[in-house]
């Protein structure tokens, strides 16, 4: 497929419905990867991705696996559609010389697109951990330890949440992203919401390198010839092998940037004071493979993302709501 001769509008559109369809599809394999990646030794409530979503279920309902989804489901359009804006725009500068686009310069725009798109998608995800993550920490502490309920409940600071004394502790009460954001901002300004900038343009940016480029030349190989269009299959398998290999390459990022950004820490769990702090502390107290946690997770909610984006790219949806609505003017 020829995303180039797609207009912008019409992109914003398939990325934005990819997202939200594709966000729906696997959430609770992403809520999953949060709990598993902030796990500590020791302290393992869930021994894989399965134990963690079949527990999840078990104690916080069906709708527990969605904690935090209506954050990514209000955002990924607005990501989504600074992400292609940003990459259209690059790229359209990048091949002014008529000469097309080699490798080094998709690469180029696809690293403007991620640091561009970090505007968004940090709060968002720093919001959606806090919600994830609940589930885990009140597992943890209804666990018996042989510590007191008061060093228990000092552990969670914010946001603030509730317990009952004794030795098993309760469920912390439901919070919204809304009072997450509010309380923060009270408490820390807007940098309080961009928690983990740094860690997650360290992610974001090197699985936009990886990805364009290597989606690219997969999506190439599958050309029945250089005038025609991949198979439908083809561009599907691509983005979902692109997706996946991206994502388990910048795993260790994430690890990183889901431990700064979850602020409710559990029973004897360190903190960190920035990158650095956060990538010796893993290294010195759980080893190398630390940064592997939820890799699996993280592959397969990226392979199905990309797959979906490429089904909205084919059919060829964001043209046919331009073409058929009041909006048409947008797709000229």
């Amino acid at each position: 497929m020829s995303q180039q001769q797609i207009s912008l509008p019409a992109k914003l559109i398939n990325g934005g419905i990819a997202g939200i369809v594709g966000v729906t599809c696997v959430f609770p394999i992403d809520l999953a990867k949060t709990r598993l990646q902030n796990q500590r030794p020791g302290q393992q409530v869930y021994k894989s991705m399965m134990d963690c979503l079949v527990k999840t279920v078990r104690s916080e309902g069906c709708f527990g696996m969605y904690r935090g989804a209506a954050v990514n489901l209000t955002l990924v359009t607005p990501e989504k559609a600074i992400k292609l804006a940003a990459n259209d725009l690059l790229r359209h500068h990048l091949s002014k010389d008529g000469k097309g686009l080699t490798v080094f310069k998709e690469m180029l725009a696809g690293c403007g697109a991620g640091m561009c798109q970090v505007v968004v998608t940090t709060p968002m995800e720093m919001l959606k951990i806090q919600l994830q993550d609940a589930g885990r920490l009140a597992a943890q502490q209804q666990k018996p330890v042989m510590m007191s309920s008061a060093k228990l409940v000092a552990t969670n600071t914010v946001p603030s949440r509730s317990f009952n004394s004794g030795a098993v502790v309760s469920a912390p009460r439901a919070v919204s992203a809304t009072q997450i954001a509010k309380e923060l901002l009270l408490t820390q300004g807007i940098q309080g919401l961009y928690k983990g900038l740094g860690a997650t343009l360290m992610r974001d940016v090197p699985f936009s390198i990886v990805y364009f480029p290597l989606f690219a030349n997969l999506n190439h190989l599958g050309k029945p010839s250089p005038e025609e269009s991949s198979p439908f299959y083809w561009a599907f398998l691509s983005g979902c092998v692109a997706g996946s290999t991206a994502a388990v390459a910048v795993n260790p990022c994430d690890v990183v940037k889901t431990r700064l950004q979850s602020l409710n820490k559990g029973a004897s769990e360190e903190t960190y004071n920035g990158v650095v702090d956060c990538v010796s502390k893993i290294l010195r107290k759980e080893g190398p493979s630390a940064f592997l946690k939820g890799a699996g997770c993280r592959a397969l909610v990226i392979a199905p993302l990309f797959g979906i984006a490429q089904v909205m790219y084919f059919v060829g949806v964001g043209e046919y709501i331009l073409d058929n609505s009041p909006l048409s003017f947008l797709a000229a």
